[in-house]
């Protein structure tokens, strides 16, 4: 029996998307998703998004890191699925609800409030998340903002000339982050341009990071670096972050589909 899944991309952080809502799919586990993942021996991808029946929205998006981890929010597969569905839609997610609005100039997510309590980020103990007493080499005194999942902000003079590849693991399984933590760094370029690069817990480093974008924005208009629109920057191409008087996070920017297709469970070693 043959499982039809949908190839989709935003800004080059790509997805394999299972649609759950109106057919049969395979019981989804870390394992399946990380070898669904495996761009040698799978489909491959950053993530796996799976897409179920909601009672509180109108679909639910289970969201599968590339090894496996299971995570609470991702604003770029956020904006393919608003693709993919074709009209406003409300998402549940385990990081919460989250609406997509597909329009001329993108798909336009609100992503939700900003948190900043060390204890919602998570942190391992109580400290100010404005300006975080902790340093890894040159990386020192990040932000922390949790957007639907946990976020460190380091800026930088020169967000390119950082070792993220070598830091990147390292801060995210450091253990003041009990959850584990995606790490960016970014440059201020303009009062409405930020250029930023992340190193993405679970998948590593990637092409964007939509809650990364939406994290290090906030961040910076936290600190005043920044006005309350901003375009952000990152390898694959650039997003708009709006952060809202009533406290909503907006961001929008586009999505693709790249090809669709279809994979035999009992190869990943399921029995449907």
């Amino acid at each position: 029996m043959q499982t039809p899944f949908v190839k989709m991309h935003g800004l080059g952080n790509d997805f394999v998307v299972l649609d759950g809502r109106t057919q049969a799919v395979p019981p989804m586990t870390g394992a399946l998703a990380a070898a669904l993942a495996d761009r040698r021996t799978g489909i491959g991808c950053d993530q796996l998004i799976l897409l179920e029946p909601s009672d509180a929205a109108d679909f639910r998006m289970r969201i599968f890191n590339a090894d496996g981890s299971e995570v609470e929010a991702c604003g770029n597969a956020t904006r393919a699925v608003g693709l993919l569905h074709g009209r406003p839609a409300r998402i549940e997610t385990l990081g919460g609800l989250v609406s997509a609005n597909p329009g001329d100039n993108g798909i336009a997510v609100e992503m939700g409030v900003p948190r900043f309590d060390w204890a919602q980020i998570p942190l391992a103990y109580a400290m100010d998340t404005h300006a975080m007493p902790v340093a890894w080499e040159e990386l020192a005194n990040p932000i922390a903002v949790n957007v639907g999942n946990p976020h460190v902000i380091f800026f930088v003079p020169d967000c390119d000339a950082v070792d993220l590849q070598r830091l990147g693991p390292e801060i995210e399984r450091d253990p003041l982050f009990p959850d584990r933590v995606n790490v960016n760094v970014a440059t201020i370029v303009a009062r409405d341009a930020i250029r930023l690069r992340v190193w993405e817990r679970g998948a590593g480093l990637t092409l964007a990071c939509g809650t990364g974008a939406c994290a290090t924005a906030v961040g910076a208009m936290r600190r005043g670096l920044v006005d309350r629109s901003v375009g952000v920057t990152l390898p694959g191409g650039t997003l708009r972050i709006d952060w809202r008087d009533d406290g909503q996070i907006v961001m929008t920017g586009p999505a693709a589909e790249s090809f669709r297709g279809s994979f035999d469970p009992e190869h990943y070693g399921v029995n449907r």
